[in-house]
């Protein structure tokens, strides 16, 4: 009987990114200690691909592996040096690898170019030099790739891009492909690749992209929406979109039906050069030497793209199974009781719906946890990134991770890796300084990049840290004020001024070197954490580094909650932000510059928010002894809201306002009481900025 293995090309797949993950890991690790426990472990992975390759029939991965294998078994027999360029070689490889298993995934076929690199091996084995070898890379003559997802009416003409990306977008960690695909889902395009700049293969350098591309999009999307697309590489390339009228599109569906390719083969075409190319290796290389230096090793190895799936501990499992079971047997209790009951029963009744609300609870409690994964799925990302773009710009970087096992939603975690790619990318690019300058600054000469998470209330803390120039606020201040953000004079407090750098506006060609050059995209990175309900600061010390501190709630469904009344609305406060509350009638309110009322506790001054102020709630005027203060605490600042009653604590779910509303500052969400009633959450750091800018404005009108 003949055996259908299709249904395993999904966990095969998996497995081996997977693989290719730790092989990916354990190279870098290779570098710093030539260990031949790493070199096994790649071993391990790469047999494994090439046994799951070979038998669903992907002779070319399978092929492609063998020759590894034996480079690889040579280097753990001691019969091979361990050299900076086979691990070049090695990481390209792993970079080859998967972009044939992408090809293979989307059920495109895998091309031949991934022969050249087995030449290389093939050489390299038999110790003859490829110095001799001169080939050019086959350069197809420019072909239109056209693919549609969806039919659009074409009443507008669509649009015509032109994208031309510099040649180190690679190594930022951006790919052109993504973006097409993207661009794939908001109508009919038509790409044309430009390869007129990509060199011969001698001169060729398999880390810059050569090529550039030009597209028509049949879309009745807004041009915002398609400039959106390229956001995360604006600073990165040349890009014009231009709208079409019906004639030019047209002559373009013409050229449409010509073509033969879809978007997904400009995987090849963009990734030969930098996944299936290589400089041409020298056998006899200096030996690496094993670099000691702090490190935090990352163990979790795994795809950290969006996916439609998830894999899960068998701890938790098993903890969910016995929480149904108890769950069966509560409900199992419960229907006796139902069945016969009478007033003596009253008491087994209460104890069995508390049973049922604890059990209930830890089910949920339980299930929420499933979605929780280690943040190393995402910081496994940075150490290859490091590597490649410290090399290119001759820095030395070290690299340390720290709270690599914090979890976090899987849905936040899926949405902050670029945010943080981008961090990263711009602390190495921006924030260290040249080598050159850190010794003439009397520096340690190598650099450091620290990425750190942890949890703090029902928070997820990620910090960002290196030890580069930092940022220098005058000169922040002064570029604010040429551009007509702030008035001349104005006096803003440092940290708001660093904080201009996430406005849009501020890039490397305006603030060059006393700013670090900070401001790349920061914009768009604030405007992505606000959308996962988080918030991002910076504190900076000119001269000694800069530290970016990110905020994201652990996970975006469920909050434990402090419900409060206030006049005749409900509100739900984070019960993680809650410091303490107090009855206004033991207590003495007073009032600083402004005529701003306040809580002395002690030493520390407390601003009360009063919510019939902030949200405009139509009531009669409170007695100032009536109801009482929550102190509730937010970004390190706290602020006593003035309330009516206390109603209870309660899990809450939480739903998003922002496709019905727009977005108001101190509210993050709402959610549906037991009874049916609409309930707002407050947004503690919201009403806490509000309270910040409130003050701020009250000292400049008393001054």
């Amino acid at each position: 009987m003949e055996i259908d293995l299709s249904q395993f090309h999904a966990v095969f797949f998996e497995e081996s990114f997977e693989g290719l993950d730790v092989m990916e890991q354990e190279l870098l690790n290779l570098e710093e200690d030539t260990d031949l426990e790493n070199v096994n472990t790649i071993f391990r992975a790469a047999h494994s691909i090439k046994g799951g390759s070979a038998t669903f029939g992907f002779n070319q991965v399978a092929e492609f592996t063998h020759v590894m294998e034996t480079l690889l078994d040579e280097m753990r027999e001691g019969k091979r040096e361990i050299t900076r360029e086979i691990i070049d070689l090695l990481l390209k490889s792993v970079d080859c690898l998967r972009g044939m298993l992408n090809k293979l995934q989307d059920g495109d076929d895998v091309n031949n170019d991934y022969v050249e690199l087995v030449d290389y091996f093939n050489q390299l084995l038999s110790n003859e030099s490829s110095d001799d070898k001169q080939n050019t890379p086959n350069q197809n003559s420019e072909e239109p790739l056209s693919v549609s997802n969806k039919d659009d009416d074409n009443s507008n003409g669509g649009y015509s891009i032109k994208f031309v990306p510099e040649n180190y977008i690679l190594q930022t960690g951006n790919e052109p492909v993504r973006m097409f695909k993207e661009l794939e889902g908001l109508g009919t395009l038509t790409v044309k690749a430009d390869l007129t700049k990509v060199p011969n293969f001698v001169e060729l350098d398999p880390e810059l992209c050569f090529v550039s591309w030009d597209m028509q999009l049949d879309s009745q999307e807004s041009e915002a929406d398609i400039r959106a697309v390229f956001e995360w590489v604006d600073d990165d390339c040349l890009l014009e979109v231009k709208q079409l009228n019906n004639s030019s599109s047209n002559e373009s569906e013409k050229t449409s039906d010509n073509a033969k390719a879809t978007v997904s083969e400009i995987n090849s075409e963009a990734s030969t050069q930098t996944k299936a190319q290589t400089e041409p290796l020298v056998a006899d290389s200096k030996k690496l030497v094993p670099i000691k230096k702090e490190k935090e090793a990352v163990k979790s190895t795994n795809k950290s793209t969006s996916s439609a799936s998830i894999r899960v501990g068998i701890d938790k499992v098993d903890t969910l199974i016995d929480l149904v079971g108890e769950l069966v047997i509560t409900q199992s209790m419960l229907g006796e009781l139902g069945e016969n009951f009478d007033v003596s029963k009253l008491e087994q009744l209460v104890a069995g719906l508390r049973e049922l609300e604890s059990n209930t609870r830890e089910l949920q409690e339980s299930v929420m946890r499933i979605r929780m994964l280690p943040i190393g799925f995402v910081f496994n990302r940075m150490p290859r990134m490091v590597r490649d773009l410290s090399a290119q710009l001759g820095k030395n970087i070290d690299l340390i991770i720290k709270g690599e096992d914090t979890e976090l939603d899987k849905t936040v975690m899926e949405q902050i890796g670029d945010p943080l790619t981008h961090l990263v990318r711009n602390a190495i690019d921006h924030g260290i300084e040249s080598n050159q300058q850190r010794a003439d600054n009397n520096k340690q000469g190598v650099g450091k990049i620290t990425l750190d998470a942890y949890h703090q209330g029902g928070n997820i803390i990620i910090e960002i840290e290196d030890n580069g120039g930092g940022i220098n606020p005058d000169i922040i201040y002064a570029k604010a004020v040429e551009k007509g953000l702030i008035e001349e004079g104005v006096e803003i407090p440092e940290e708001q001024i660093i904080g201009l750098i996430m406005e849009p506006g501020f890039s490397t060609a305006e603030v060059v070197s006393d700013v670090s050059g900070r401001g790349v995209g920061l914009d768009v990175v604030k405007r992505n954490i606000n959308n996962l309900g988080g918030s991002v600061d910076i504190s900076s010390v000119v001269g000694r580094g800069t530290k970016f501190t990110i905020r994201l709630p652990l996970t975006l469904a469920i909050l434990d909650g402090q419900l409060i009344r206030c006049a005749n609305e409900i509100y739900v406060i984070p019960l993680a932000s809650i410091v303490e509350s107090i009855p206004l009638a033991g207590i003495k309110l007073t009032k600083i510059a402004g005529n701003m009322p306040v809580y002395k506790n002690g030493n520390e001054y407390i601003p009360i928010v009063d919510l019939r102020d902030e949200f405009d709630i139509k009531t009669e005027k409170q007695s100032t002894n009536e109801g009482l203060i929550a102190i509730v605490e937010g970004e390190n600042r706290k602020i006593a809201i003035k309330i009516d009653e206390l109603l209870g604590q309660q899990q809450v779910v939480i739903k998003s306002l922002e496709s019905h509303y727009k977005c108001i500052q101190g509210v993050s969400g709402a959610t549906i009481l037991g009874d049916g009633r609409v309930s707002l959450i407050l947004d503690i750091v919201g009403l806490s900025r509000r309270s910040a800018d409130r003050a701020t404005a009250v000292r400049e009108k008393v001054a």
